[in-house]
């Protein structure tokens, strides 16, 4: 047996009038993602513990069986996995955006989607900061350049115990009313510090050629860094000592699916033109979907563009996404698998809904459904957030949905 999982990110949503009091999943059309609910088992999955916040870190690892309150180490730490950075004992790593802000107020979470290239300047412009910022810069410390707007801050020391807010849940907000807070007096020193980093790069980045340039093509500058989801380096068992896998692999855009891969033992296959956004490359994540699942037992294909879409609000675009996912990834998929000797079971959900309407995460429960070839199908006859209600799984919790994913009846 081969297993499947293609997980739309932040897929799920809420109805929404200009769609006529449907959500996205119920107004797009979804001929494949409908068939493979016909042939298969469906059901509703919390992927996020009570208590914690509605971050795709912690909705992917319970997607894939971890328990987040045991083993997350924040969002930094795992994209720093995948970026090959190391994390040594002693040494803290967050996530450093790339934002807008505007008269005080975060304008967006991603300064418009600013390009690799253009982030890669100003990421490695900003290290020249640490000389002047002690006690937690230094040798091995500093600021990584990621994808987009999504890069990386290590330190030499620093305490954990902070409160930050991911900039993707504050659109609007006065930046000086979320910035970082010591949970612990400990954790004070740290605090102040990358308060202090924020507001520097402010100064730093206010009139850089390359916010000066994109400021002039109308385009949002990326003037500030937002730093989040702190931590130190992740302990996690291999998914193949976990389930009846012996190997397997990830394909995704984004960073932190990648270090969920990599710190589950999984290998990370990057396909050319895979954008994290609506136009990233669907036919080349489905076919290196296929080549994968020749070569392994387990492939884990992630699409990040129809959260980007919620994040931005656009219901139209969040349908869009949907649709390409179904005719142009999901499609060509079953139409190939269904012809191989070796069956292979296949699992399609979002990670956690992303509402247009508030433009963030929200931890309720996602829709998913299991076809398994062989197994008798439940009465569902389409894929939605309200359809899979009456899915003979139920509603799930956690770990419960891989072990129904990988295990037999």
């Amino acid at each position: 047996m081969k297993y499947l999982i293609i997980l739309g990110d932040g897929m799920a949503d809420e109805p929404i009038q200009s769609l006529g009091n449907q959500t996205p999943l119920q107004y797009a059309s979804t001929p494949s993602m409908d068939m493979l609910a016909r042939k298969g088992g469906a059901g509703l999955l919390h992927t996020v513990p009570e208590g914690m916040h509605p971050g795709s870190e912690v909705a992917n690892l319970s997607v894939l069986g971890y328990n987040p309150v045991e083993v997350l180490e924040g969002r930094g730490a795992l994209e720093a996995a995948s970026m090959g950075i190391d994390i040594l004992s002693g040494e803290m790593v967050m996530r450093c955006n790339l934002i807008c802000i505007e008269n005080g107020k975060i304008k967006n979470h991603s300064a418009g989607h600013i390009s690799s290239e253009e982030a890669g300047i100003l990421i490695r412009y900003l290290n020249g900061m640490f000389p002047a910022l002690p006690p937690f810069g230094g040798e091995g410390g500093g600021f990584f350049p990621g994808v987009s707007y999504r890069h990386i801050l290590k330190l030499k020391g620093g305490n954990k115990r902070l409160l930050c807010t991911p900039p993707h849940d504050i659109p609007g907000v006065e930046f000086r009313n979320a910035l970082i807070k010591a949970e612990l007096p400990e954790a004070q020193e740290t605090a102040d510090y990358l308060n202090r980093c924020i507001i520097r790069s402010q100064e730093m980045l206010e009139n850089h050629p390359v916010n000066l340039k994109r400021k002039a093509e109308g385009k949002d500058p990326a003037n500030s860094i937002w730093l989040w989801s702190p931590g130190y380096k992740p302990q996690m068992k291999p998914l193949s000592e976990m389930y009846p896998i012996h190997a397997g692999a990830v394909i995704s855009a984004v960073d932190l699916i990648k270090g969920i891969g990599i710190c589950a033992g999984l290998e990370i296959i990057n396909v050319p033109g895979a954008t994290g956004l609506y136009d990233t490359d669907y036919e080349g994540k489905a076919q290196a979907a296929l080549k994968a699942l020749r070569e392994t037992d387990f492939v884990y294909v992630h699409v990040e563009a129809s959260d980007e879409a919620g994040h931005e609000g656009d219901a139209l675009l969040k349908v869009k996404t949907i649709e390409y996912l179904d005719k142009r990834l999901l499609q060509p998929i079953l139409e190939a698998v269904d012809s191989w000797d070796e069956p292979v079971t296949i699992a399609l959900l979002p990670d956690h809904p992303t509402p247009c309407r508030i433009k963030t995460h929200t931890a309720l429960p996602v829709p998913f459904v299991i076809y398994k070839p062989g197994e008798m199908p439940d009465k569902v006859t389409e894929y939605n957030e309200f359809s899979v209600e009456k899915g003979k799984y139920g509603v799930l919790k956690g770990e419960q949905f891989i072990k129904n994913f990988f295990l037999s009846e």
